[in-house]
């Protein structure tokens, strides 16, 4: 199965930023945990900082195999209607995470604009939430 996992603004800090919020794993470690849990799979990973990228790499997804998506949206789950937008028509399965719980923190976060249209959220499992994300995939296909 090709799985798209795709990561928004300031997910590449990972590891430095707000360790004590976020733990001490980077990016490029939750790539390779997936890839060890899940050898059947084939991922690509994605991340910007730019939510017209993001919104470029859900279109390009439509057209290129991907079967599923994992996205961590970052602060642009709370704020992206484009986001969302681009992410309704997707029908294959779609699944957000989120390293914190968004519910136990700033008000702002606990609202997910683009959690309306995935199929799940998994929130505040530390990077187990990709983990999580892709075991739910898996159920869903």
């Amino acid at each position: 199965m090709k799985i798209l996992v795709l990561n928004g603004p300031n997910l590449n800090l990972l590891g430095t930023r707000d360790p004590d919020i976020y733990g001490s794993t980077t990016l490029s470690d939750v790539n390779e945990l997936l890839k060890e849990k899940f050898p059947n799979h084939h991922f690509v990973f994605y991340q910007s900082n730019v939510e017209g990228e993001l919104i470029d790499r859900i279109h390009a997804s439509m057209k290129d195999g991907t079967e599923a998506i994992v996205a961590n949206f970052g602060g642009y789950t709370h704020t992206s209607v484009a986001l969302r937008d681009a992410l309704e028509p997707i029908t294959f399965p779609k699944v957000e995470v989120h390293i914190s719980n968004i519910h136990a923190r700033e008000e702002f976060r606990e609202k997910s604009i683009t959690g309306k249209v995935m199929n799940g959220i998994i929130t505040g499992f530390g990077v187990s939430s990709y983990v999580l994300g892709v075991q739910a995939i898996e159920q869903l296909i």
